[in-house]
Formats: C-alpha cells, sequence, structure tokens
C-alpha cells in the first residue's frame, strides 16, 4: 500500500480497527480503505463505505475532506491509497463510466457570455444527448428555472447559480449523482423542493450524494449518513441513530438568571448536573442527560424564586458534534 510522503502527517490511527467492508449486491458506489494526501496534508484518511440507490447524506465540518472524496468518487481526482469503485469501475481509468456520473461542485465556474439553457445544453451535447437542447429547457423548468430566460449566468442569484449547476449535473440523467453544498444560497421554498427533486432522483434508483455540514438539512434528505470529521469516517448508518448519538452526549449549557447564586444553590445536589459554575453572573452547568435537567431546572426555579432568562447550549455546533463523535 503506497505510504505519505516522508515527513508528511501519519492518518490518525483508528482504534479498533477498521473491519472489512461489507458490500451489497446492490450498491452502486464503494469506498474501501481510501486515503488520500496533498503534499504534507492528509485530507482523507482510511475511509470506507458503501452506497445503494436512494440519497446518502455525506455530513461533515468545513474542511472535513468531503469535496475531496466527491472528487475521487467522479475521477477527478486519484486516491493516494484504497480504491474506489462506481458501478463496478474505477472512475478515473475508465473514461465511459463519466456518463454514468453527474457532479454539481461547491466552487462555481460558469461561462460569464452564456444563458443558462446554453450552458445546461452544453453539458448534454458533451455527453452526447441527441436532442441536447430539448433536454436542456426540460431540465431546466424541473428544477424551476424558466428556460427561455435570456440573461446571462452572471446576472443570476446565487440560489439561481446553483440551481443551473444541478441542473447540468442531471440533464444526461445519470445512475449516480454527486452534489457538493447544493442547498446553499436557497431561499426555505426552494430547498424543499430540491430536497423533493433528490428524493426523486433516489426513487428512481439512482444513487444521489448530498454533501452538506448542516444538521439541519441532513435530517430532510433520508435516512442513510456518512458522517466525516477530521478527513476520518466518524459513523455511519440510520440518521436517527446518529443523532440520538449526538443528543445522548455531555452537554454545557448557560443559564441566565435574576438569582444565580440562589439558583445555583438548588442545582448543585442535582443528579443530573456534573459540574456548575457562576461566571460573569451567569451558571456554567455541565450535564449529562439535557433531557431530564430541562425538568430539574423548572423545578428548582419555582421552589427557589430564581427567574430564568435564558438556557442556551454552548456546544452545539458541529464542530463539537464531530469532535464528540471522533473521540467516542
Amino acid at each position: 500500500m503506497p505510504q505519505p510522503p516522508v515527513g508528511a502527517p501519519q492518518p490518525p490511527a483508528l482504534s479498533p480497527p477498521l473491519p472489512p467492508l461489507v458490500v451489497s449486491p446492490t450498491a452502486l458506489v464503494v469506498v474501501d480503505r481510501v486515503s488520500k494526501w496533498f503534499g504534507d496534508l492528509v485530507a482523507v484518511s482510511d475511509v470506507s463505505f458503501a452506497v445503494e440507490p436512494g440519497v446518502t447524506a455525506l455530513l461533515g465540518p468545513n474542511g472535513a475532506g468531503k469535496s475531496t472524496i466527491l472528487r475521487m468518487l467522479c475521477g477527478l481526482a486519484t486516491p493516494s491509497s484504497g480504491s474506489v469503485h462506481v458501478l463496478g469501475a474505477n472512475p478515473r481509468t475508465e473514461p465511459a463510466i463519466a456518463a454514468e456520473i453527474g457532479l454539481a461542485p461547491q466552487q462555481e465556474a460558469v461561462f460569464g457570455f452564456l444563458t443558462a439553457r446554453q450552458f445546461v445544453r452544453a453539458s448534454a451535447e458533451l455527453q452526447g444527448i441527441e436532442n441536447a437542447d430539448g433536454a436542456a429547457a426540460e431540465v431546466l423548468r424541473t428544477v424551476e428555472l424558466d428556460p427561455d430566460d435570456t440573461r446571462r449566468l452572471p446576472t443570476y442569484s446565487k440560489g439561481m447559480r446553483q440551481r443551473v449547476k444541478l441542473a447540468q449535473a442531471i440533464v444526461h440523467q445519470p445512475r449516480v449523482i454527486l452534489l457538493d453544498e447544493p442547498l446553499s444560497g436557497l431561499d426555505p421554498r426552494q430547498r424543499l423542493h430540491m430536497v423533493e427533486l433528490f428524493h426523486r432522483l433516489g426513487d428512481s434508483g439512482r444513487a444521489v450524494i448530498v454533501s452538506s455540514h448542516v444538521l439541519e438539512e441532513v435530517e430532510r434528505f433520508g435516512s442513510n449518513v456518512v458522517v466525516i470529521a477530521k478527513g476520518r469516517l466518524a459513523a455511519q448508518g440510520d440518521f436517527r441513530e446518529i443523532r440520538a448519538l449526538m443528543d445522548d452526549r455531555p452537554r454545557q449549557l448557560r443559564v441566565t438568571s435574576d438569582k444565580p447564586r440562589l439558583l445555583a444553590s438548588g442545582l448543585v445536589s442535582q443528579q443530573n448536573v456534573a459540574n456548575l459554575r457562576i461566571a460573569e453572573g451567569e451558571l456554567i452547568i455541565d450535564t449529562d442527560d439535557v433531557v431530564a435537567f430541562s425538568r430539574t431546572i423548572a423545578t428548582v426555579s419555582k421552589q427557589t424564586g430564581a427567574r430564568l432568562f435564558e438556557v442556551r447550549p454552548l456546544d452545539e455546533d458541529l464542530e463539537s458534534v464531530f469532535r464528540y463523535l471522533v473521540g467516542r
């Protein structure tokens, strides 16, 4: 197996070692013990997962390695070690497989002199679609854009350009669709429509892999989630099970009250309060059971006569969630 260059950071040791990847016969995408490094930077470390038809969310904070994984899946990058197979083929060495892959990258690189229809039509022509213009018009309507709009792409809003990128990714009806942060810049109604479209594509037998760093977005995509953190596979499986792991982790809360010391005296002996301190007139509380604590603080507040102004989590950001998953 190829090794990182001398002097490069070594991929983090996994404990326990990863078991052999079990692949279903229906899997359309297989990532097996893949690592990718760029000089001294290890971007992806020993990641394995398989994707079946339907919508799969690739969840991770910015810089986790999601885009690098997507680039390897579509053949734009070569794994430094391990293997990637799409529909049973290596997308890097077998160009014919490109016709079965659609990519909407996070980065924007559109031709400023083209309309949306011209841009999508060019993609259709490159894929050998016979009626490229008709296919472009149809797919633009699918993403709720006017195919007869004569404005040039630079005049479009970010949300409109996102939908143009999605249109060119699916105009040739690929079996594997890779979408990198596709909901960025869309308004709530457009997001709902796009999520519905993802599910329709997945229900038609395609593998739709959608990357995101927004936990609430992922919940809408479906149950199958691959969690990437610091280039490693942190968790994989049903979203509800992974979310339960996140919800069961120790939490830190900030509590604001008109009588913080009195409230603290009532909370300090409670079983679901692991640690408590007062900082700048506010309570900083560690708890292993947020649900139980929410009942406890309401009761103690009433008993002590202390008014509650705010109970706010201090570690609800995605970075803290992934640190917890990686450290488990």
